[in-house]
C-alpha cells in the first residue's frame, strides 16, 4: 500500500499509526515500510547571531563546508597526454572526525580575518531516511506485509483500506505489485463478466430468433454463480483472479443444460404439441444427456479439489478453479431441471413456434 502525503514528517506519523494497527492483525506478518530513520546523520547548525557579529555570511560557511566535505573539482593536470582532475577536499580522517571542523576557517567580510568554523556551527546527530521515496511524482511511503495461508489478498486489502480510513481518511492511497493487479482485475472483471453474459445472450438470440428463449436460458447463470461462491466458502478457498475466471467459464458451462431443454422443447412444439406437453417431453428426453455431461464436468474437477487439501505448488489457484466450477455445476444442474421448465411455461406462452415463419410463407404461396 502506498500512502501519499504533503510532507515526510506527516507520512512518518501516519505510517507509525497504520503499522501499529496492522500488527494487531494476527494474519499479517513482517510488516515493513520503505521510510525509516535508521541512517545516522550529522547536521551542521549555523549560529546566525555569531556569524553576523563576526561578519561571516551563511553562504560562505555553506560553500566552504560543501567544498571541503563534499569535494570540488577546481582544475585538471596533464601529464604524458593523460588528464587528471584536481579535487579540493579535506583529508578523509578529518572528514570522519567531528574535531576536524576545527581545522576549517572562513574569512570575515568585515575585517578580513580568518574565523574558525567551530565557533560558528554546532553539531546535531540524528537519524535520517536512506532515501526519500516518491510515487507518481508525489511524496509517498510504501507499507508491505506478508499474509497467512488462511487470509486472502482481497481481505488484506480491505483491512488496509479500513485502517487508512480510521487513521488518515484525508490521505490518498494506491497499490503496488499483486495488490495493484487484484484491484485492477477486480474492477475489470465486472465489465468482462457483463460483456461475456451479453455476448452469450446475443448469440443465443440470433440462434433462437427470439429474445425470450435466451433470457430463460441465462437465468441459470445466477444459480451457477451462487453454487460456485458457496463451494468457495465451504472448501475454505478465496475469491481471487482464478476463481473469478472460473465464474466466467461457468457462464458457458451452466447455460448448456438449459439450451438442451429449450431447444428440444422448441423442436417438439413444431409437431403441434402444447407448450406444457413440449417442455415435459423435452425434460424427460434430455434428462440423461444433461446428467451425463454435468457429471463428466464435475468428475473432471475432482482432481483439482481433492488434490489440494495439503500444501503444494499452485494449491490456491487449482482449488479456486476446481471448487468454483464444481459447486456451480452441482447447484445449476439441480435447479436447472426445475427453474428452466417453470420459466419456459411462464415466459414462452406468447412466443411463436420456430417454424411459424415457414408456415406463414406456405400459406402465402398457396
Amino acid at each position: 500500500m502506498v500512502i501519499y502525503g504533503s510532507t515526510y514528517e506527516e507520512l512518518e506519523k501516519i505510517q507509525k499509526d497504520v503499522i501499529g494497527k496492522l500488527r494487531r492483525n494476527s494474519n499479517l506478518s513482517r510488516i515493513e515500510s520503505d521510510y525509516s530513520r535508521n541512517k545516522p546523520e550529522v547536521k551542521l547548525i549555523i549560529n546566525k547571531n555569531k556569524a553576523k557579529d563576526l561578519g561571516v555570511s551563511t553562504e560562505s560557511i555553506g560553500r566552504t563546508s560543501e567544498t571541503l566535505y563534499g569535494g570540488k573539482k577546481v582544475t585538471t593536470f596533464n601529464k604524458l597526454g593523460k588528464e587528471y582532475p584536481i579535487i579540493l577536499q579535506q583529508y578523509l580522517s578529518d572528514r570522519r572526525n567531528k574535531e576536524g571542523i576545527s581545522k576549517i576557517f572562513v574569512r570575515s567580510d568585515t575585517n578580513g580575518k580568518l574565523v574558525s568554523l567551530v565557533n560558528l556551527v554546532e553539531f546535531k546527530e540524528e537519524g535520517a531516511a536512506k532515501e526519500l521515496a516518491r510515487y507518481n511524482r508525489q511524496r509517498a511511503v510504501t507499507i508491505s506485509a506478508n499474509i497467512s495461508e488462511n487470509y486472502s489478498l482481497p481481505e488484506a486489502i480491505k483491512y488496509l483500506e479500513n485502517t487508512m480510513a480510521e487513521v488518515a481518511p484525508q490521505n490518498q492511497i494506491t497499490w503496488k505489485g499483486k495488490s495493484e493487479e487484484v484491484k485492477e482485475t477486480s474492477n475489470e472483471l465486472f465489465i468482462i463478466f457483463a460483456l461475456a453474459l451479453l455476448t452469450a445472450y446475443l448469440v443465443m438470440a440470433a440462434t433462437f430468433n427470439s429474445f425470450v428463449h435466451p433470457f430463460i436460458i441465462v437465468l441459470t447463470v445466477p444459480l451457477a454463480i451462487l453454487g460456485g461462491l458457496i463451494f468457495i466458502l465451504f472448501l475454505n478457498s478465496s475469491i481471487n483472479i482464478f476463481s473469478q475466471i472460473a465464474l466466467i467459464i461457468l457462464i458457458g458451462i451452466s447455460t448448456k443444460n438449459s439450451i438442451l431443454i429449450v431447444d428440444y422443447a422448441n423442436q417438439i412444439r413444431t409437431t403441434g404439441k402444447s407448450i406444457e406437453g413440449a417442455i415435459k417431453e423435452a425434460c424427460n428426453i434430455r434428462f440423461r444427456p444433461i446428467i451425463m455431461t454435468s457429471l463428466s464436468t464435475m468428475i473432471a474437477m475432482l482432481p483439482l479439489v481433492i488434490g489440494n487439501f495439503g500444501p503444494g505448488a499452485g494449491e490456491g489457484s487449482r482449488l479456486a478453479v476446481g471448487s468454483t466450477i464444481l459447486g456451480g455445476m452441482i447447484i445449476s444442474t439441480f435447479f436447472t431441471l426445475y427453474v428452466t421448465p417453470t420459466m419456459y411455461l411462464a415466459l414462452a406462452k406468447n412466443t411463436k413456434r420456430i417454424d411459424s415463419v415457414d408456415i406463414e410463407l406456405k400459406k402465402e404461396l398457396r
